[in-house]
């Protein structure tokens, strides 16, 4: 009996001079490697594996408060692991959004130059004033949003280019059909 007490009571301080300080170095690598993945855009790219990740690093922080270190550190190994894995994420996911930016992008353009030569042939057509009003009001206002789009895209906010080129041609539309009939009409009055 007095040996298993011995052994226990070694047992008992062994694991606390291990685990008797808080895992400080592995907490500052934590929070590096959430710095990092931040930088690299885990925040928008990869959301959830960036919001575990710093989940992990309060959690670790609270267990040091608690004194317990050895959930510390397990909480401080958890949280750089899955910045680390954000931050490979958002690598990926970063590329494809820079892609579908490019093509919003290029999308909206298309629906502008359309648009623009709708207007030209109603305004050629002589059309009633309101589908020309409307028209350029439209046209101005893709314009404004490409610009919009283009600055959030030379910015890296490719999922803002994205949301904002992708509005262009739906907006563009009804004004686009409305000068195009407008024409038809212009050209009729005409003859």
């Amino acid at each position: 009996m007095r040996r298993l007490v011995l052994s226990l009571a070694l047992l008992a301080a062994v694991a606390g001079a291990a685990c008797g300080d808080p895992p400080d170095k592995e907490i500052q690598q934590a929070q590096g490697a959430i710095d990092a993945a931040r930088a690299a855009g885990a925040d928008q790219y990869g959301r959830e594996e960036f919001a575990a990740a710093e989940e992990a690093l309060k959690r670790a922080h609270t267990a040091v408060d608690q004194r317990d270190y050895r959930q510390a550190l397990n909480a401080a190994l958890d949280a750089r692991e899955r910045a680390q894995a954000a931050a490979k994420e958002s690598v990926n996911k970063k590329a494809t959004a820079r892609a579908d930016a490019t093509k919003a992008l290029a999308d909206a353009d298309a629906a502008l130059h359309e648009a623009r030569a709708k207007f030209k042939a109603a305004e050629t057509a002589h059309a009633a004033p309101r589908p020309l009003t409307l028209g350029r009001k439209a046209i101005d206002t893709g314009e404004t949003a490409v610009q919009e789009a283009r600055t959030a895209f030379d910015k890296g906010d490719y999922l803002g280019a994205i949301e904002t080129a992708r509005s262009v041609p739906a907006r563009l539309r009804p004004a686009t059909h409305d000068l195009e009939a407008s024409t038809v009409t212009g050209a009729r009055r005409r003859h």
